[in-house]
């Protein structure tokens, strides 16, 4: 009942790191013309690995790295206390229930702080969780978009409006994801086709004209749309395929 929340200050602060980081790739590709080449060969990398790693399934709260270091850093209180990400010690908040009007349950760490201590709740962990997510995301989107324009204005404002469809499509798509199956393949082959275009960019261009992005972009399209008819085709064969007999005695 709390995503919405989590999801406006994700975005506010994926706003924020984003400028940050389009800012520093734009002096660096400034200063450093041969960077594009490293950011294409990271997309590269990253799209091989995306094709050859299976998604592990993890509890990524015990085992992520990021949230261990937030639990050393703060006190995270037990239980969930309304929508607030971070609660005082001792003060009504501190002992507020999970759900408006359900009964308060006991909170250990609450309990043990010291009065007015700031303790951060577990909506604060998903809050890091959705940041660090998006920084991960950015490593590859920015780069990417870097190889059709290197103007930050642009660079930025796009990411911008993005971001901007991630809260109404993240709830579009919540239902939706297990039918597109392949739309990871899809989206690997993708940031193989940006990073080769990146390193090879001069050579393609030459060969290519002027319309160069424009026969990238109909790839692009290609390639995502592949990936989505091809999940639609295996999910319309999986609900048509027969159930399994049941064990005789």
């Amino acid at each position: 009942m709390y995503q919405h929340r989590v999801l406006f200050w994700g975005i506010v602060g994926a706003l924020i790191l984003r400028g940050l980081m389009i800012a520093v790739g734009a002096m660096l590709i400034a200063k450093f013309s041969w960077i594009i080449y490293v950011f294409g060969g990271f997309l590269v990398i990253t799209g091989i690995k995306m094709l050859l790693v299976p998604s592990a399934e993890e509890n990524i709260l015990d085992r992520n790295l990021l949230v261990r270091a937030t639990r050393r850093l703060f006190s995270v209180t037990e239980r969930y206390h309304g929508e607030h990400l971070v609660v005082r010690a001792g003060s009504p908040a501190s002992h507020a229930p999970a759900t408006p009007g359900a009964p308060v349950e006991l909170d250990r760490v609450v309990d043990r702080a010291r009065r007015g201590a700031l303790l951060v709740t577990p909506l604060f962990l998903a809050l890091i969780l959705v940041e660090f997510t998006d920084v991960i995301f950015a490593v590859d989107s920015i780069p990417a978009i870097f190889a059709i324009t290197t103007d930050p204005f642009l660079v930025f404002t796009s990411n911008v409006f993005a971001i901007l469809g991630l809260r109404s499509l993240y709830f579009a798509l919540a239902g939706m994801i297990d039918r597109f199956r392949y739309l990871k393949v899809s989206l690997s082959v993708v940031l193989v086709v940006i990073g080769v275009k990146m390193m090879l960019h001069g050579y393609l261009d030459a060969w290519l004209g002027e319309h160069f992005h424009f026969y990238m972009l109909g790839v692009i399209a290609l390639i995502l749309a592949a990936g989505v008819i091809a999940s639609m085709i295996a999910t319309h064969a999986t609900r048509e395929a027969p159930s399994p007999l049941p064990p005789t005695a």
